[in-house]
């Protein structure tokens, strides 16, 4: 009788996420290369149109970033006022989160995704008041850069040389109904610069010098392109029937305290496992000789702090004891269902090498044995 009774709950918990899966608002992202491609004025062109076709829009934030041609656009939509807040003895404006969701439009245009919120806010980040309006009902119309998006900062980075500190989960463009990329080529961005169509004179030269060289508009172009395929991608997989069943994918990342491999590890599995659609997990196997008392604090310190990477990045965390590290994995991989297990290339010197091809010879064998794919990530 209790099992039926579960069976009644479960079954009214699933029907609840089902009703408020349909009442939730739908979520569009405009995504670029960089700034200046035109995300803000294509959002105020898609705005006038819906309301030409009767659609209650308003403005819950945007950002002209004193743009004429963008910021001629805003005349003639609904703008709801920005919250006006004193911060460190400066009067600073946020979008007003509680007048959007007591206004209630049925769309709300909401610019800078990845923007971080004064101290005192109710959410820290943007991204999270875009949540909050979307389970309220509202649709939502955003736009970021490439650079913010969670798992490509390394790579970002290392393109640019800018550290890129706000950042947006890649859920977000899980979660997203639509990603539309707003394209330039290289020579079309740098002519609109040069113009003064995206920064004012005096800071010019100093962008040509920096970030808006061909070289790094063309692989941030490639980020941006390749995100929005794959996004499509995934779509095509959910909403386009099947006619054979495919081995779902999943993934386990493999990580040890050595903090610079494993936050390599977790932000390329993050990224296939965004390609694929598919849930992945984050295995810790502690030896006895990476027991709490014999490695050092900081150590420690880099190892909670990139599995919390993990847990922010969508990843199921598991940390096991044991120094069985080979049977480990593949009993989690077993349980787990896993289809492809990662791992970062080891740096070993070559005794290390003489001493571990067993484990690595018994991990091949075992994988072999059950289908399951293994990946070395540089």
């Amino acid at each position: 009788m209790a099992e039926e009774e579960q069976h009644k709950d479960n079954s009214v918990k699933n029907f609840i996420e089902l009703v408020k899966k349909s009442r939730r608002g739908k979520l569009k992202i405009y995504i670029g290369m960089s700034a200046g491609v035109g995300k803000t004025y294509r959002m105020l062109q898609e705005a006038h149109a819906l309301q030409r076709n009767g659609i209650g829009i308003q403005v819950g934030y945007i950002e002209t970033h004193n743009r004429s041609e963008t910021h001629a656009l805003v005349d003639g939509l609904p703008v709801i006022a920005r919250r006006k807040t004193f911060y460190k003895g400066k009067e600073l404006e946020e979008m007003d989160l509680q007048a959007i969701l007591n206004r209630h439009p049925e769309v709300v245009i909401v610019d800078e995704l990845a923007h971080t919120n004064i101290e005192g806010s109710k959410n820290s980040k943007r991204w999270q008041d875009v949540l909050d309006i979307l389970e309220a009902g509202i649709s939502v119309i955003t736009a970021v850069n490439i650079q913010h998006l969670e798992s490509l900062n390394e790579d970002v980075e290392q393109i640019t040389g800018i550290a890129i500190t706000e950042r947006i989960p890649d859920k977000i463009l899980d979660l997203a109904d639509e990603v539309v990329n707003i394209d330039l080529t290289a020579d079309e961005l740098v002519d609109r610069l040069r113009e003064g169509k995206i920064y004012e004179k005096a800071k010019i030269e100093r962008a040509l010098q920096n970030f808006f060289q061909s070289d790094k508009i063309l692989q941030l172009r490639e980020l941006a392109l390749k995100e929005v395929a794959h996004h499509v991608e995934r779509k095509i997989d959910i909403e386009v029937p099947k006619q054979i069943k495919l081995r779902p994918e999943k993934f386990l990342a493999c990580i040890s305290s050595n903090a610079e491999t494993a936050r390599i590890v977790i932000r390329k599995t993050a990224r296939l496992a965004s390609y694929y659609r598919s849930p992945w997990i984050v295995l810790y196997v502690q030896s006895s000789s990476e027991s709490l008392d014999r490695i050092k604090l900081d150590k420690q310190r880099h190892l909670i702090n990139n599995l919390k990477l993990a847990t922010e990045l969508g990843a199921e965390v598991v940390r096991l004891k044991s120094d069985a590290i080979t049977q480990t994995i593949m009993k989690v991989a077993e349980e787990k269902e896993v289809t492809t297990i990662c791992i970062g290339k080891p740096h070993l010197n070559l005794w290390q090498v003489i001493l571990k091809t067993a484990i690595f010879k018994e991990l091949l064998n075992k994988i072999a044995a059950t289908e399951t794919d293994l990946v070395i990530l540089s």
